[in-house]
């Protein structure tokens, strides 16, 4: 072992040379390869500056997937002849001019590295014609060279780049083949297009036109934007999407975000944009998949657009030499911004219906009322509300129910009535009221094996997973209950307190956070210098391990400070609770209550899914039902 320690040390010392100031192009170079990764990156810089010129038309032309050659042209307003050999400098910018414009950036490129970066890997040809060019005509500059000539082109800038990475053959190596080096750069133009629906896109490839995006005209914002988002994702995005809109101090957001019940394997159809530029952002992202955290199901991936409008003084985009990642200056403020506006999209259900004024039924001026003595039905001491069942088709809690008890419903039917009293007679499908067919979860038809629910309705049949309804039903009336002020959940004290030897971050978080972690139940403070305990956690988490818990929440209360965690944390237990709260399978339930039941579910926030993200109810249309049958044929 010795014997290595030494040939080691003497390696280091042999390979020690002097320090050097290294060569330019060797500087340009190192500096390209955290600009320049393959193609789709020498697009992606093209087109923000053509995009920053005011071009409203832009194609980009590719040979073997831009390996070979990427020229991108614009009709933008073009560069004077005097300042094209400035453009190739590296730190050459005309977007800021001092600190202060750095610190509020308004255009897509600043770092003036893009075009200094690509013509050290590649060997690039700058042709550009500005308006107000007293010779009227195009100058040509070549980047290795330093040439220029005449050439014959409208207002605008040409940027031809061939032999990517010829310089450094190395990297040349690490590039795919050109079916995916060109499917990455039409993601990238993509992504450009989706931020522009007033700018035309053309993408060329081999000389075969294989993406257009025209410009979007002459019609509303808000069209503007549907007929952008219809042409680059497709329709079926735009069939499943809700819309999201918020406005908070400087910030303004718009968007779509797709229901739950269409989410995907893969996480390729997230886009946040901040300020018109393309980003990838944790704390958006995580804004995002909070607000979906108790409708989806597994590892399903939700399909997003976002777009964020905020004081360019308020983020800093100058993190990373590709532009992608940006720091909020309140980062909190965003996240919750986002998650609020992401989960009041998401609240309406498909099942949700305007409440509508409908006429009595035939016989309510003659049908004996019960009166307060009457025991509630079994329906009623559910949760479900079937005052109203006859006449309207959503409902809320009568105002005589009695607040049901932890955890939300007995598991017993209630008593039977009192010969004596009147109870509420079944609704026949005579005195069915007219409207009933108007209710987007029809009118009970019978339970199947106890566990579903047939339904009739304007569209067809209706299946409804009881349990998962009513789970997401108590699962919302209980967080309603908690959003009163100065809730906390029940803590369990331990006999002996977990100990742990915590890091400086974890002992600052948890002196920071103190009431925070109170609300959740947990009780974790200084031991020692380098010590914390836990000396109480949930309630229903009694069981669990108390460290790995603290430290889980600490971890989460650093990250995303203590609202987020503490609401989350909340949210998970409440969802055990309705787990547990809700009517089981093989549970007989009268017509009463399958009706009460389907009315709740349409006056219910996200009653599609459950709290596991399982979804409550499908619709079997008669066209469907008519296929099974052969029906028509």
């Amino acid at each position: 072992m010795a014997a290595v320690t030494d040939a080691f040390s003497a390696a280091a010392r042999v390979a020690r040379r002097p320090i050097q100031p290294l060569p330019d192009e060797l500087i340009s170079q190192i500096a390209a390869g955290e600009v320049v990764e393959r193609p789709a990156s020498v697009v992606r810089e093209l087109v923000d500056n053509a995009l920053d010129a005011g071009a409203r038309s832009i194609t980009v032309r590719l040979v073997a997937g831009g390996i070979r050659t990427i020229v991108v042209e614009d009709d933008g307003c073009g560069i004077p002849r005097a300042e094209l050999p400035l453009a190739l400098q590296r730190h050459a910018t005309s977007k800021i001019r001092d600190l202060q414009e750095l610190q509020a950036v308004a255009t897509m490129g600043f770092r003036g590295e893009a075009l200094a970066a690509i013509a050290s890997v590649a060997d690039v040809t700058l042709t550009s014609r500005s308006a107000d060019d007293a010779q009227g005509c195009a100058w040509t500059l070549h980047a290795r060279s330093g040439e220029l000539q005449p050439a014959a082109r409208t207002v605008g800038t040409t940027v031809e780049v061939h032999e990517l990475f010829f310089a450094t053959p190395a990297r040349r190596k690490f590039l795919k083949s050109p079916a995916t080096e060109l499917a990455h750069c039409i993601e990238a133009v993509r992504r450009h297009a989706l931020a522009r629906p007033d700018v035309g896109f053309a993408i060329w490839h081999e000389r075969r036109l294989v993406q257009q995006w025209r410009a979007v005209a002459a019609l509303t914002t808000t069209l503007a934007w549907q007929r952008r988002v219809a042409d680059a994702l497709g329709d079926d995005f735009l069939a499943e999407a809700l819309p999201v809109q918020a406005e908070a101090g400087p910030l303004r957001l718009h968007g779509w975000v797709v229901r739950p019940d269409a989410t995907r394997t893969r996480s390729d159809r997230q886009f946040a944009y901040v300020n018109g530029r393309y980003v990838r952002d944790k704390v958006l992202t995580h804004a995002v998949r909070s607000a979906y955290d108790d409708v989806l199901h597994g590892q399903r991936q939700p399909a997003w657009i976002l777009w964020l409008d905020i004081d360019p003084q308020a983020v800093d985009v100058n993190v990373h030499p590709t532009k992608i990642e940006v720091r909020f200056r309140d980062s909190g403020a965003v996240h919750q911004t986002v998650q609020r506006a992401v989960e009041a999209a998401l609240a309406t259900p498909r099942a949700a219906a305007p409440a509508v004024v409908l006429p009595p039924s035939r016989d309510s001026a003659t049908a004996p009322q019960p009166t307060p003595a009457t025991p509630p039905s079994s329906a009623t001491a559910r949760g479900w509300d079937t005052t109203r069942y006859r006449g309207a088709p959503t409902l809320a809690l009568a105002a005589h129910e009695p607040t049901p008890r932890w955890p939300g419903w007995p598991s017993a039917p209630a008593a039977p009535a009192d010969p004596g009293t009147t109870t509420p007679a079944p609704v026949t499908q005579a005195e069915q009221p007219h409207g009933a067919a108007d209710w987007p979860l029809g009118r009970a038809l019978a339970q199947l094996h106890g566990v579903y629910i047939l339904a009739e309705n304007a569209h067809g049949l209706v299946l409804v997973d009881m349990h998962a309804a009513h789970e997401r039903i108590v699962y919302e009336r209980l967080k309603a209950q908690l959003d009163a002020p100065q809730a906390q959940l029940p803590s369990q004290p331990l006999l002996v307190p977990a100990t742990f030897q915590a890091t400086p971050l974890e002992i600052a978080t948890a002196d920071e956070h103190a009431a925070a972690l109170l609300q959740l139940g947990l009780d974790v403070a200084p031991l020692a210098a380098h010590t914390l305990a836990v000396r109480s956690v949930p309630a229903l988490l009694a069981h669990a391990d108390p460290v790995a818990l603290a430290r889980a929440v600490l971890a989460e209360l650093h990250q995303h400070g203590g609202a987020h965690v503490l609401r989350r944390a909340q949210h998970e237990l409440l969802a055990t609770m309705a787990c547990h709260g809700a009517v089981r399978a093989n549970r007989r339930l009268t017509l009463e209550e399958m009706n009460a039941l389907l009315r709740q579910m349409e006056a219910t926030a996200r009653s599609d899914q459950c709290n596991h993200g399982r979804p409550t109810w499908r619709q079997l249309t008669l066209r469907e039902l008519d296929a099974l049958f052969l029906r028509g044929r």
